[in-house]
């Protein structure tokens, strides 16, 4: 780049999740695994719920959609990161930079509101089990998810637009391991009040609503498992929305932590960890969490790697 301080920045260089060149290695087989299990797990879940015929209710058509969006969250951030690990100048191009800020953010304000949808399933599983193939059909479940991936789609445009919008001038290094928001709007040169109060305003209502609706919904839920007068009955209902309530309570916590703390403890190392686990860990931990607590898919995985394996005897 050239000299001068209104130079406009043509790329962007990433510090990464550490500056220590002796962690460089290490680290890179530490998330390789990470993203090499997000991968795994999630696309185990999207082909069981897809092809296992036991599968195909409206739990698990949510569960095949927050594993696509798991897996494209992490994918957006992880190759590009693990590629940082291995090379000396970690720079990203102005476009390449926009892109990936678009779809970390059309995957994150996807999975927050897809949150809300499973919990509000569960609230009408447990609460009305009479109503529900009624009142979650297949119809309304397509159209759930589909104004989820076209509002997350809408408010990822119109936000990373807004962030792109402003001038960027000769300081160009991300104090990040990858483009976003906060580092991005530090660096800026021109105003950007309107980019952080759209960002702002645009979170703050993503997750308020999204928490009520969690709320409302596990509140209802637990005041009906209560009334279940057998022990049994009470038990298998709470064991249909355990996993849902485990990856609720670690996305949430995670955000929770990282948007609610005072500014003065606020600092770029801390929002480094968080987004780690809400880019990298969380997404590794979802199909562990519903695989693992739930016997369906425990028992689909079975039968799919039985009739794997007695498909590829035949061909032999």
């Amino acid at each position: 780049m050239a000299n001068g301080n209104f130079t406009r920045v043509i790329e962007f260089i990433l510090t990464g999740v550490s500056e220590h060149p002796d962690l460089q290695i290490p680290l890179f087989f530490v998330f390789l695994v990470i993203y090499g299990l997000t991968v795994t797990g999630n696309l185990s879940i999207i082909t069981l719920t897809s092809v296992d015929s036991r599968l195909q209710t409206p739990m698990y058509f949510f569960l095949r959609h927050l594993a696509i969006i798991n897996l494209g969250n992490s994918t957006v951030i992880a190759p590009k990161m693990l590629i940082n690990f291995l090379v000396k100048k970690h720079t990203t191009s102005y476009y390449e930079c926009a892109t990936q800020l678009g779809g970390f953010l059309v995957f994150i304000v996807a999975e927050v509101l897809l949150l809300a949808v499973m919990a509000y399933d569960r609230y009408v599983a447990i609460c009305n089990p009479l109503l529900y193939m009624a009142v979650v059909s297949r119809r309304i479940c397509l159209l759930l998810v589909s104004l989820t991936y076209l509002y997350s789609f809408s408010t990822a445009i119109v936000a990373s637009s807004s962030v792109f919008s402003v001038t960027y001038c000769s300081c160009n290094i991300i104090n990040h391991f990858y483009c976003d928001i906060a580092p991005l709007l530090a660096l800026s040169c021109s105003d950007t009040s309107f980019p952080e109060t759209f960002v702002f305003i645009s979170a703050a209502t993503n997750l308020a609503f999204s928490i009520i609706i969690v709320l409302i919904s596990y509140f209802n839920i637990v005041l009906s498992i209560l009334k279940i007068r057998s022990s049994e009955g009470r038990k298998k209902a709470f064991s249909t929305c355990a996993s849902h309530m485990m990856a609720v309570s670690v996305f949430y916590g995670t955000t929770i932590f990282m948007y609610a703390q005072p500014q003065t403890n606020h600092s770029m190392d801390t929002d480094k960890v968080a987004s780690v686990f809400y880019t990298l860990v969380i997404p590794m931990l979802n199909p562990m969490i519903y695989s693992l607590r739930n016997k369906d898919v425990k028992a689909a995985l079975k039968r799919f790697l039985t009739n794997s394996c007695c498909s590829f005897k035949l061909m032999q």
